[in-house]
């Protein structure tokens, strides 16, 4: 199987390249420009800006799996409306021209990693694949808008879709929120929280699970078409999330 990947350089994409090169996968890359992260196997495709409409063909070339990994995930100091429009162009517009480009090169199956947003910002009862989506913030709607352009298209052709939503993403170096709790959490002199009476049940996953799944999703004939929301057992508050780290 000869599998394509965007979003590379990013916590997600470098291990998910590294398991797969671990397991023999034949990959390549398109990137916005080359990168030394990777031994000289992974081929590269430099496509430029992924904002500008960029061309994906060469890469495609007989490829069987795109896994596409690329997203905006902050626009800062921007109004909600303008934010929304800057991460339509990666999170949709960048999508959903990949997607239309693996269609003409024949491209078996897409995998696009999507957000438990889509689903809300919050519920009492666990979100389901079938839920009506609720996205609330311009990230997630961003990330809704594609996996419906990306529906309607595997429905119009022979393109099998998969989409992932994944909660907070944790491990070893993790950007963002998570990253951010362990700065906290392994500071020399650590500021009193105000997280004592906080029960914010939540789920997260592991990254090395995330890959798994992804992989598996890449591989499994059943997989072809469907949304899966995706987690570690059980769930933790932050207040239990802090205590761990601790």
């Amino acid at each position: 199987m000869k599998i394509l990947l965007t979003g590379v350089t990013g916590f997600i994409g470098k291990a998910l390249v590294v398991e797969l090169l671990k397991q023999g996968f034949n990959i390549s890359i398109a990137v916005r420009q080359k990168t030394n992260l990777f031994p000289d196997k992974v081929k590269q495709f430099v496509v430029g800006d992924f904002g500008s409409d960029p061309d994906f063909s060469a890469s495609l070339a007989e490829v069987n799996c795109v896994i596409h990994l690329a997203g905006k995930a902050h626009v800062l100091n921007q109004a909600k409306v303008l934010a929304l429009d800057e991460f339509r162009k990666i999170n949709t517009e960048l999508t959903l021209n990949l997607a239309k480009q693996a269609v003409t090169a024949g491209v078996e199956r897409f995998i696009f990693l999507s957000s438990i947003g889509v689903n809300g910002n919050q519920n009492h009862l666990p979100f389901l694949e079938n839920d009506i989506s609720n996205p609330q913030e311009p990230y997630a709607i961003s990330k809704y808008e594609a996996e419906q352009g990306l529906l309607k298209l595997a429905k119009n052709s022979s393109l099998e879709v998969v989409i992932i939503r994944p909660p907070l993403v944790y491990g070893n170096n993790a950007p963002g929120n998570f990253g951010r709790l362990i700065q906290w959490a392994s500071a020399k002199f650590v500021l009193p929280l105000p997280f004592g009476a906080v029960n914010n049940v939540r789920s997260l996953i592991a990254i090395d699970n995330l890959v798994s799944f992804i992989i598996t999703c890449a591989l499994h004939s059943k997989a072809a078409n469907e949304i899966f929301l995706i987690s570690d057992d059980g769930n933790i508050s932050t207040t239990q999330l802090l205590k761990k780290l601790l």
